[in-house]
């Protein structure tokens, strides 16, 4: 007869690097002291990679990394952010950590962003969900709806912005797009190989010398322009194209016709709420890392 093998002496191990180093990193970052996200918070920062989490008001909210220098991101995010309706930027603050450059290929920020999210009851980072890291979509999703939940639905950008310190005085609208693109904490995005818009940007401008927001620049630049252009306002950025075009989530538009400008105010149609996929930093159009920086 055969006698029963006594497995008391063997056991089963499985080794998950991934959930201590998920565990490590929210240790280290859980006891830090959140700095208020303000140029001066991020000037004192090293340029150096690391993995960053950002709250609003009590509540964390996005967790990203810096492949190269956490300055550079995290100043990213503060100039998109003070552009936004329904959010002020004296809300946000952050912590962060440097990590070594060989620690970048185990994406720490995934490992963090999986380990909020399965906290529950209140955990969790809700804007890597809605879209707060992506970039211009391109000019084939401009005629989408845009998701309700979406964080430009959310926190559509702010026409009253008025920090754009303008240089006065005669130009083109060509430069003056060009400038106003540098200076808008959200994207411009204009026609740029339209050989008949290339010469329609040489009319002149004048600027005012005074203090004056997005929309009255806009105002400006569409007024310089011939007949049949159309500036547009979408959730999360600026359009201009020579069209007349009701796009579903738009904000407003400014057309220009033969009585000059005309603005139309636009109630947002959206999307119904969903779960919206980050892209990543190996795809194109992410912002897991700046342009600049590559």
């Amino acid at each position: 007869m055969t006698r029963p093998v006594d497995l008391s002496c063997a056991a089963e191990f499985k080794l998950s690097i991934t959930k201590a180093l998920a565990d490590q990193l929210a240790e280290k970052l859980a006891p830090l002291q959140p700095c208020p996200l303000t140029d001066e918070s991020i000037s004192s920062l090293q340029s150096r990679p690391g993995v960053y989490l950002l709250s609003h008001g009590n509540q964390r909210v996005y967790v990203g990394k810096a492949q190269k220098s956490l300055p550079r991101r995290l100043r990213n995010h503060w100039n998109k952010l003070r552009g936004r309706e329904n959010l002020a930027i004296g809300d946000m603050s952050f912590v962060c950590l440097y990590v070594d450059e060989d620690l970048d290929a185990a994406a720490p920020e995934k490992l963090l962003i999986k380990r909020y999210r399965q906290e529950g009851d209140g955990g969790g980072v809700p804007w890597n969900t809605n879209g707060f890291g992506n970039k211009d979509p391109g000019r084939n999703r401009d005629r989408s709806e845009v998701e309700a939940n979406h964080f430009d639905a959310l926190y559509p950008v702010r026409l009253t912005f008025d920090d754009l310190q303008l240089v006065a005085g005669l130009t083109t609208v060509g430069k003056l797009l060009a400038e106003l693109k540098a200076k808008l904490p959200y994207n411009l995005r204009f026609e740029k190989k339209d050989s008949r818009a290339l010469r329609e940007y040489k009319n002149q401008i004048e600027v005012p010398d005074e203090r004056f927001a997005a929309e009255q620049a806009i105002s400006l630049i569409i007024r310089a322009l011939p007949e049949g252009w159309q500036a547009t306002a979408l959730p999360g950025y600026l359009i201009l194209y020579r069209e007349h075009v009701e796009y579903p989530s738009a904000l407003r538009w400014w057309r220009r016709d033969g009585d000059g400008v005309v603005v139309t105010n636009h109630a947002m149609r959206l999307a119904p709420s969903a779960e919206i996929r980050e892209i990543g930093e190996d795809e194109a159009g992410s912002q897991d890392e700046e342009d600049d920086e590559g």
